[in-house]
């Protein structure tokens, strides 16, 4: 049975906040750029699970406008996505989760990789949450 998660797709004007992936071997996706978000607890909705995972991660309260984007299965992970505008600055949030977070441009989700001011290096997106942002891309219009 898999695993079932809410992550959210966070965007301020035409970039989207992503956190860099503790390098640690035992996890999904290990040092590469991914989607805020994780586990649905038992007796959970998505849409709480995705508003308390936000808020546990990086100190954000998503806006009541927060919405479904859909939803992406694979054979190990079952993904709910949302979407929502952040509305602070970057230096409001307190990473809680992770190695680094970052405003990631359009041109760098379309190359699967972006620099890391923790890491220093460049990094790459986890495949499954560049096709998530590229189809976001796709049908939001506003990072054509």
């Amino acid at each position: 049975m898999a695993t079932e998660v809410a992550i959210a797709i966070l965007y301020q004007k035409d970039k989207f906040l992503m956190q860099l992936r503790d390098n640690n071997p035992n996890i999904l996706y290990p040092g590469h750029w991914a989607l805020f978000g994780g586990h649905i607890e038992l007796g959970e909705t998505p849409e709480v699970a995705v508003q308390r995972e936000i808020l546990e991660e990086i100190g954000y309260t998503l806006p009541s406008t927060f919405s479904k984007f859909g939803c992406y299965p694979d054979e190990r992970v079952f993904r709910h996505v949302f979407c929502a505008p952040l509305t602070v600055e970057l230096n409001q949030l307190v990473l809680n989760e992770g190695w680094d977070m970052g405003l990631i441009t359009p041109e760098d989700i379309r190359l699967g990789a972006s620099y890391s001011t923790a890491s220093t290096d460049v990094r790459p997106l986890g495949p499954v949450h560049q096709r998530i942002l590229l189809d976001f891309m796709d049908t939001d219009g506003s990072s054509n």
